[in-house]
Formats: structure tokens, C-alpha cells, sequence
């Protein structure tokens, strides 16, 4: 399942609600016929009734909140659905879901990558998680013990061109181009 949108502000009397998209694409929430809403770590199924766009925002409609004292306790709540109903990926993309239990493979540079075989790259972490930062993304990474033998400990990387080099999802690898980054 994955997160494709989360519910704002209750838009109206009748149980709508303001939805963001977290990937910005909109097309793919029109097709949608039932939903998982998530909030406080509990999952609920629901019905699509209706989902519309209203200047920048979609306005959706789910079976069963038919107030706006309903439609206000999900506010803040994510909206999932399984991977075939998210947004489709264009060459070179892919979603954030993706990049979870991801190796964290560090390289000084791109011919030193190249040259790597499985027995010498050194794993420096693995990804956990992705959060947001006010700047952007940032990948939750256990640092591995090859860095620091005696103390396990998690460290977040600004997800960013500057620090983080190829992703190579096949192989469940995503490059470190900075090892000062992991340090404490």
C-alpha cells in the first residue's frame, strides 16, 4: 500500500474534505473506488463516493462521514491505496516506498562506483525510512557497523542531489557520496 495522499480540511457540511497529493499528480484519484485511510496507526476502509477538483485542491467524498464534525477527525490522516492504483511512474522514477530497507553504499566518486564489486562495497547503512524535513526529504538511515563498531544508531540524510548519487532500486542500492554526513 502506498500513501498517495493526506486529508487536510473538511470542505463543506456534508462530510468532503480537502486532499493533498503527495506525489502532485491528481488524474489517478478519479479512477479510485474504495480507499484505506489511515490515522493514528489504525486503518479503515472506505468507499469512494465522489472525489472532484476544485481550483488547486480535490475535494473526495468517502461512504460513511457525512458531517463535518466527521470530516474534521481526519484531518491530517493519510489516504492509501495498492501500488497499481497510485500515480504511474515515468522512466527514472519511483516512489519513496521504495527506498526502505534500500543499502546505503558509499562511493568517493562515480569511477570508483563503477569500478565496485559486490565483495568490495562498503555498506555504510540502511535506508529505514523517509521523513519529511521543512527543507525536504530526509532518509532515515541505521548506520552500519563497518562506520561505527560499537554504537548502533540512526542518522538523517537530506535526500539531495549534494549527498545522495545513484539509485539502483533493482539491486536494492542507493549511493552515498559523502561519508562525513554519517558522522557524529
Amino acid at each position: 500500500m502506498l500513501v498517495i495522499g493526506i486529508i487536510r480540511a473538511p470542505h463543506g457540511l456534508t462530510g468532503t474534505f480537502k486532499v493533498q497529493s503527495t506525489s502532485g499528480e491528481v488524474e489517478h484519484f478519479f479512477d479510485l473506488t474504495e480507499v484505506v485511510v489511515r490515522r493514528n496507526k489504525t486503518e479503515t476502509l472506505f468507499k469512494v463516493e465522489e472525489v472532484k477538483g476544485f481550483k488547486n485542491n480535490l475535494i473526495m467524498k468517502l461512504c460513511g462521514i457525512n458531517s463535518l464534525e466527521e470530516a474534521k477527525a481526519f484531518s491530517g490522516a493519510e489516504i492509501l491505496v495498492p501500488r497499481e492504483k497510485a500515480c504511474f511512474l515515468n522512466e527514472n522514477e519511483f516512489y519513496v516506498n521504495d527506498l526502505e530497507g534500500c543499502s546505503l553504499i558509499y562511493a568517493e566518486n562515480k569511477d570508483e562506483l563503477t569500478a565496485m564489486t559486490d565483495s568490495t562495497k562498503r555498506n555504510v547503512g540502511t535506508i529505514t525510512g523517509v521523513v519529511e524535513g521543512g527543507a525536504g526529504d530526509l532518509l532515515e538511515v541505521d548506520v552500519s557497523e563497518s562506520v561505527e563498531p560499537f554504537e548502533k544508531r540512526s542518522v538523517l540524510i537530506p535526500f539531495r542531489k549534494e549527498f545522495i548519487g545513484d539509485i539502483d532500486l533493482k539491486n536494492k542500492e542507493v549511493y552515498l557520496m559523502h561519508l562525513w554526513i554519517l558522522e557524529k
